[in-house]
Formats: structure tokens, C-alpha cells, sequence
């Protein structure tokens, strides 16, 4: 994502993941949300709020909140994922470039590159 991610930016996503996953057939998103301010954000809410009665009706994609606990990281199940990307990824002797990151991260996760979300500033 390019800039911060902010409510609108997560919102964004999960409707792209919501329609992505839909073409795949998944029947339900689990979610596993930490304390970060754009998980528990007004907008945020509002708009899983909306999107499951409209989910209900129309048998789209359900999406399965589960909070975690606070200061909790041992329950998130990608935090040791995280610790050895970030291991196998980075180089201690200096900082990579936006490109070879983008490059190594997908190369580590054997991922394709997708353009990255971009903030609408109002």
C-alpha cells in the first residue's frame, strides 16, 4: 500500500479481498484483528456493520471478526511469520531500496506483485 493504512485504505481492501475471494468461492474471511487504531475505527466498524446483513442476503463472502487480545502477540499466528521474513528478507549492513523489498517480500512469500493501494486525499 502506498502511505499509511488508514480506515478508508482498510476498507478498501477488505471489499477488494471480499470480491477476490467471492470469484474463488470462499464462503467466509476470517479476520484476525489486533488494537491497530484502523481495525477498531469508527469507519472501520460502520462498514463491517453494513456489509454483513448485505452478505447475509445476497450469500456473498462473510467476514469472521476475531479480536485479539491486547499485548498479546504469541495468539497471532503470523507474528513468527513476520519474524523470519523479516530475517530472511532484510540485510543488516544496509537499507533496501522500495524495489528490491517489493521484490524480496514476493519472492519470500512466492506472491505476484499487484499494484499497491492507493489513498484517495479529500
Amino acid at each position: 500500500m502506498d502511505g499509511r493504512p488508514v480506515s478508508h485504505v482498510t476498507t478498501a481492501l477488505l471489499a477488494w479481498l471480499c470480491e477476490r475471494l467471492a470469484r474463488e468461492r470462499t464462503r467466509v474471511l476470517v479476520l484476525m484483528w489486533d488494537h491497530a487504531s484502523w481495525h477498531r475505527s469508527q469507519e472501520g466498524q460502520h462498514w463491517l456493520r453494513a456489509h454483513h446483513p448485505q452478505a447475509k442476503h445476497a450469500g456473498a463472502i462473510r467476514l469472521l471478526v476475531c479480536p485479539l487480545p491486547v499485548k498479546s502477540p504469541w495468539l497471532n499466528p503470523i507474528e513468527p511469520r513476520w519474524v523470519h521474513s523479516k530475517r530472511a528478507i532484510v540485510e543488516p549492513a544496509r537499507l533496501l531500496t522500495a524495489a528490491e523489498l517489493i521484490s524480496r517480500v514476493c519472492d519470500y512469500f512466492e506472491v505476484e506483485h499487484l499494484r499497491p493501494l492507493t489513498q484517495k486525499v479529500a
